[in-house]
């Protein structure tokens, strides 16, 4: 691929409205050195560095920064209506700029009401309005008995549905059958929609062992790999019988990679996400009584985490998204430490383009190809067509990385609302120094952000 430096920066009208110049500039065609020309919150000049273009405003990066496209993060719970004291749009959205995030799109729960019906996308997206600091889109949910909603919802701009295969953890979210899936899934597949799912068998976790008590391995064994991986084979089979698309969401089991595979070379359309916790934290280092790392599916052993990250370079897993689900301090159980009360969430948002590289430099993996599994292939499956990458035409969405700086992560200085996250005290690379948004950098005071509609971008 390659940036054409000089092709199609049609608007000839000078100054720029803002001209970013540097040795390190992360477009289609790698890292190279470029001047990048932005007008009305657009790229719409890509030229060799030395051109002399010429903006109201001008940025030169210094040789240890890097001009990246902005992360688009499509697994976040925000919360808000309803449960804003575990989050709410100006907190997250705040928090994901801080991280280099500039396109978010927000889980139809944990909020109430759920994004189920389009009355409920509506007090969503009224409760969103004037409060975000980056772009939000919403995904639908699909439930027992909104079949009837789900057409009304993709025409008002949803990104497409997520369903359970097991209980949500919350009542006003109840889960469907395989059978009601595929249900959906036939009608999905008339308008090309996505069905994104979180996929572990209730059945297989009925029959687990329970997870009271502060031991890790408990919780650990209520939550086989097993369950994940009879989930994962039936969405692939729904969505091979009946040719929609499918999203397997925060995949932790490694065991089902190679059924992933071959249902990717058969031409089942299928795709597949992980997240920071599964790709940069172990079951072996979870402390007696540690909730902050609890989440569902949970957090595997050393090996496991190898086996994803091979799954990444493989192509099997096609992104890396935060899934990030805050809870207030009394949920986490954080005092009593108890796994099997404690709600199951990790909170990250801010923290995952450091968490990422800090792991994939030690794996000899590029700085190319962390923005390629966290920017462009998330836009990728949401249908952001502007979105994820710096080149001609995209919206001007972008953040200044330093990848060699480093910082250890203090929980109380982070932007979520609550100081509960598992990588409180751990030493990351990689800051991010600031982020633009459409070519305006988010000041995280004054929220600029706009409301996605699907095939808005």
């Amino acid at each position: 691929m390659t940036d054409t430096p000089g092709a199609a920066a049609q608007p000839t009208a000078l100054p720029f409205d803002l001209v970013v110049r540097g040795r390190r500039i992360l477009t289609t065609a790698g890292i190279v050195d470029r001047e990048i020309g932005i007008r009305d919150g657009r790229v719409v000049a890509i030229e060799p560095l030395g051109s002399g273009l010429a903006g109201d405003e001008v940025i030169t990066l210094n040789d240890d920064q890097v001009m990246i496209p902005g992360l688009v993060d499509t697994h976040v719970h925000v919360n808000e209506p309803g449960r804003t004291e575990w989050e709410g749009f100006e907190s997250a959205t705040r928090a994901a700029a801080a991280g280099g995030v500039t396109t978010l799109i927000d889980m139809p729960l944990n909020s109430i009401p759920p994004t189920t019906t389009v009355e409920a996308l509506e007090i969503k997206r009224a409760s969103a309005r004037g409060k975000t600091h980056i772009d939000v889109g919403f995904w639908g949910g699909a439930i027992p008995g909104n079949e009837g909603d789900l057409r009304a919802l993709h025409d008002d701009g949803v990104f497409g549905f997520k369903c359970f295969l097991l209980h949500s953890g919350v009542d006003e979210f109840p889960h469907l059958t395989a059978d009601e899936m595929e249900a959906d899934m036939r009608k999905l597949v008339t308008y090309d929609s996505l069905m994104i799912v979180h996929a572990e068998d209730s059945r297989a976790i009925d029959h687990a062992p329970t997870a009271e008590g502060d031991q890790y391995a408990r919780f650990l064994a209520s939550r086989p790999r097993g369950a994940e991986n009879v989930a994962i084979a039936e969405v692939i089979e729904r969505a091979r019988w009946t040719g929609a698309r499918a999203h397997v969401l925060h995949l932790s089991s490694s065991d089902a990679l190679p059924m992933l595979a071959t249902a990717k070379r058969d031409g089942v359309r299928i795709t597949v996400e992980t997240c920071p916790h599964y790709l940069t934290l172990l079951a072996e280092e979870v402390p007696t009584g540690g909730t902050a790392f609890k989440c569902c599916p949970p957090i595997r052993e050393a090996a496991n985490r190898e086996l994803l990250w091979q799954g990444l370079l493989d192509g099997v897993i096609d992104c890396i998204v935060s899934d990030h689900s805050p809870s207030t301090a009394d949920l986490k159980d954080v005092e009593n430490g108890d796994f099997g009360v404690a709600w199951g969430g990790v909170a990250s948002l801010q923290l995952g383009l450091s968490l990422i590289w800090s792991e994939a430099r030690q794996r000899g993996i590029g700085l190319p190809q962390v923005l390629e599994w966290m920017a462009a292939r998330p836009a990728d499956l949401a249908g952001l067509k502007s979105k994820g990458r710096i080149a001609l035409g995209y919206d001007a969405d972008f953040a200044i990385f330093e990848p060699e700086s480093a910082y250890v992560v203090d929980v109380h200085r982070l932007h979520h609302k609550n100081p509960v996250s598992p990588y409180d005290g751990r030493a990351l690379a990689g800051v991010v120094t600031g982020t633009w948004l459409r070519g305006e950098k988010v000041d995280l005071t004054t929220p600029k952000g706009r409301l996605l509609r699907r095939g808005d971008v």
